[in-house]
């Protein structure tokens, strides 16, 4: 035989042993379990929000300041299966009291270490980062206990040597601060576990509802399940017809590829005909005026130069033909001339020595003329000398001389001419 058990949401029950002589445990929160007689055995133990005030007396800091420093902790007793498991190893059996001092002097131990690296400032002005390095630490060792942590502040730094105090009345008025805030977290913390309380209550009112909530739920569930089937189906469907109309809609975009790749085709042909035609316009416009203007200036050149070359030529034939008869005038003359001595020639043979004769008394004068030209300037001429032989030597010596520069200019012998021999040989000779 054995009895039924009931528990609240604020405690769990642990049920040890079963009928065949089991150890498994049973764990039960909020709802009610089976023990039997003489054989199991039924624990309780508290789920509630426990309130701890660790405390640090005259912990030194790193700068070796001994500061006292008070908080506010809201731990309580998780309720999954392994970690209550944990609560139950560590505090099954033990009175709230109890398990309150063990964590108690767990969250004092991290505190009074932590304390011992920061400086006194850092605790003093950063309270909140303070607070939560602590409760970084310690989380973990008092999870392994199966208790969390929901809340942890520091609620009172000061020491006995008035180091606080130095810091100034602004340190002090934020201590003051700090300090009616732990007390409005705490009056907080207070209410907030009044609510708590108040919903714990209303839960274990409303379980019997949720039970049969559980069986409405159970049956939305099985209609949901009907529903899903048919979803499924018509989402197939529609799917599979998407997927058909894509592949038309697919099929439909390459006809109209193959179509534009038709018109490209097209019209690269009509732009490259295009480009045929404005080349054609291009050769007609431009490149052919430019030929002709080119033939042109071209043959203009050449006009130019064949003009200049005749009229070299035409400048070179008149010097020829200017040269040439130059040159037959000079032969004319030439001729004339050699005939005129020719024929003169031909006279002196003719004439004889009387020609010649007459030649020369022709050419005496003019002869005569020249040499005395330079006399004309000479308005008297005086003979210096004492001894009148040698003028008439001079005189005699100047008449003896003159047929022969005759003789030599003319080919004429004076001497031969009786009227000359007279002259040369005087009869008698004036004196001067």
């Amino acid at each position: 035989m054995g009895n039924c058990h009931t528990v609240g949401p604020n405690e769990a029950l642990v049920v040890s042993g079963g009928c065949c002589g089991s150890d498994q445990k049973t764990y039960v929160v909020g709802g009610w379990a089976w023990a039997w007689w003489l054989i199991s055995d039924i624990q309780r133990i508290t789920l509630e929000i426990m309130t701890l005030q660790p405390k640090c007396e005259d912990v030194e800091t790193a700068e070796g300041v001994a500061i006292t420093v008070t908080g506010v902790a809201q731990v309580k007793v998780m309720t999954e299966n392994e970690l209550l498991g944990y609560a139950c190893e560590q505090f099954l059996g033990k009175s709230v009291i109890e398990i309150k001092s063990v964590i108690l002097q767990t969250l004092e131990g991290h505190l009074r270490a932590i304390l011992g690296t920061l400086t006194v400032e850092q605790i003093y002005q950063d309270r909140d980062r303070f607070a939560t390095l602590v409760r970084e630490v310690a989380s973990p060792d008092v999870g392994r206990m199966g208790i969390e942590i929901l809340s942890f502040t520091i609620k009172d730094v000061y020491d006995k040597v008035e180091y606080l105090s130095s810091l100034g009345k602004t340190q002090t008025a934020a201590v003051q601060r700090d300090a009616d805030i732990g007390v409005a977290e705490a009056e907080r913390d207070a209410g907030i576990r009044e609510a708590e309380c108040k919903r714990e209550m209303m839960d274990v009112k409303f379980l019997a509802d949720t039970k049969m909530a559980d069986s409405k739920r159970e049956l939305e569930m099985q209609k949901a399940s009907f529903n899903q089937e048919v979803n499924t189906k018509k989402a197939e469907a529609q799917l599979a017809y998407e997927l058909q109309a894509a592949k038309q809609q697919q099929n439909i975009r390459l006809e109209e590829i193959e179509i534009e790749v038709v018109q490209r085709k097209k019209q690269i042909t009509i732009e490259e005909k295009e480009v045929i035609r404005t080349e054609k316009e291009l050769v007609a416009t431009v490149k052919r005026p430019a030929e002709a203007e080119a033939y042109k200036m071209q043959q203009l050149a050449e006009g130019r130069k064949i003009k200049t070359v005749l009229t070299a030529q035409a400048e070179a034939d008149k010097i020829r033909l200017i040269g040439e008869a130059e040159a037959s005038s000079i032969e004319a003359v030439g001729k004339a001339e050699a005939e005129k001595m020719r024929l003169k020639a031909e006279a002196y043979q003719q004439y004889g020595e009387a020609a010649k004769t007459a030649l020369v008394l022709e050419a005496l004068p003019m002869i005569a003329s020249k040499v005395a030209a330079p006399l004309a300037r000479t308005s008297e001429i005086v003979i210096l000398s004492g001894d009148g032989s040698r003028v008439t030597g001079e005189v005699n010596r100047l008449l003896a001389e003159l047929p022969v520069s005759v003789n030599a200019l003319t080919g004429v012998d004076l001497t031969k001419i009786p009227l000359l021999q007279k002259m040369m040989n005087p009869p008698c000779q004036t004196a001067m």
